[in-house]
């Protein structure tokens, strides 16, 4: 096989605010790996986060020229288990995005090129996944505007970022969101992003509780099992851990036992790919732990492969999958977002124009 990568950089279509900072752009690798015959090629994406990746983004890209070089003396994997163990080969455990990068190659290559990673009915059959909307932080009136779009697009799962604004406005704006719906009409998520100190936290989610919220994501900052694990056996809202999973590939059933959460969120760019999420959801479905599957800012062409994926081992929770449209320089792609569910819609519409001669070159 022959490997190569182009640097793609996204840029937002507005100003993304969380509890760590703005994002108006976000720097991605693109991976693309032919067979011998150079006739077939599969795609992969590398999307690191910084401040969240465990990957050490100073040496990402020359990890990467060394995995390609020695994707040189590799023959293509008969199946996905062997794509797994290469992909681990390469990239090892401690670069996770980059893991899960060549993961999506293999994969892609494997099933003819063809953005398949997965034979299931989202690819085949349009069948849909349903995901929540998200409402990105902002100003009460902006994050009210935010929330009611996405429930006149159709949306009935609404997740909003807190924590990085006083409290009390965000207060109203679920309670403004809550008003017009019952529980079982409509969904709230907040995701704090570990943004609530430690001592405080069991107090914030006090106020959140008359407001039925589904779960709270990360209340407190990853590392302090003893704190979490407290807020886990005393909530009045349930907790999904998400950060916490991160960097946490050798001692998966350590950390769940000590925590005990009532969800764990999935982000496979993040955790490693689809083998070690695999992992986390089978430890899950053991210990009675609910979870769902979340994009973390990749492309279209990461978000595709994370779907798939998502349809594969589906668990009928909403997930967290709405991502694709935050770019103006997005690879075009059949990913469609239609009332609250996205959707796998014309398997002739990839554009891969913002690339370059990447794919032809």
């Amino acid at each position: 096989m022959q490997g190569s990568y182009i640097r793609h950089r996204l840029k937002f279509s507005f100003k993304a605010s969380t509890s760590r900072g703005v994002l108006e752009e976000k720097l991605v690798y693109i991976i693309k790996i032919t067979d011998s015959d150079d006739r077939l090629c599969g795609l992969g994406e590398c999307a690191p986060l910084a401040g969240l990746s465990i990957d050490d983004l100073d040496t990402i890209e020359e990890k990467l020229k060394v995995c390609m070089e020695q994707l040189a003396e590799k023959a293509l994997p008969e199946t996905p288990v062997e794509v797994y163990r290469l992909s681990e080969e390469l990239a090892g455990r401690t670069y996770p995005a980059l893991r899960f990068g060549f993961e999506m190659a293999l994969l892609d290559l494997l099933h003819g090129g063809m953005r398949i990673l997965f034979r299931n009915s989202f690819y085949l059959a349009q069948a849909q996944i349903p995901i929540n909307g998200l409402i990105w932080m902002g100003s009460e009136r902006e994050m009210l505007n935010q929330g009611k779009e996405k429930i006149d697009a159709g949306f009935r799962c609404i997740k909003m970022k807190v924590g990085a604004i006083d409290f009390d406005t965000e207060l109203r704006v679920l309670e403004t969101l809550r008003s017009g719906f019952e529980e079982a009409d409509l969904i709230l998520r907040v995701d704090a992003n570990g943004a609530f100190p430690a001592d405080d936290a069991l107090d914030y989610l006090k106020k959140l509780a008359p407001l039925d919220i589904h779960s709270i994501e990360q209340p407190i900052k990853p590392g302090n099992e003893i704190e979490m694990a407290r807020l886990c056996r005393n909530t009045p809202v349930p907790v999904a851990l998400d950060e916490e999973l991160i960097g946490r590939s050798a001692d998966k059933r350590k950390l769940l036992s000590s925590i005990r959460p009532q969800y764990i969120v999935l982000k496979p760019t993040l955790l490693g790919g689809f083998m070690e999420t695999l992992e986390w959801i089978t430890l899950a479905n053991d210990m009675n732990i609910g979870w769902w599957i979340t994009s973390a800012l990749e492309s279209n062409v990461g978000l595709n492969a994370i779907a798939q994926f998502t349809f594969e081992v589906d668990n009928g929770m909403v997930h967290g999958l709405g991502t694709g449209g935050l770019y103006t320089n997005n690879i075009a792609s059949p990913l469609k977002i239609v009332e609250g569910n996205l959707l796998y819609l014309d398997k002739n519409r990839w554009n891969y124009s913002v690339l370059g001669d990447f794919l032809t070159g």
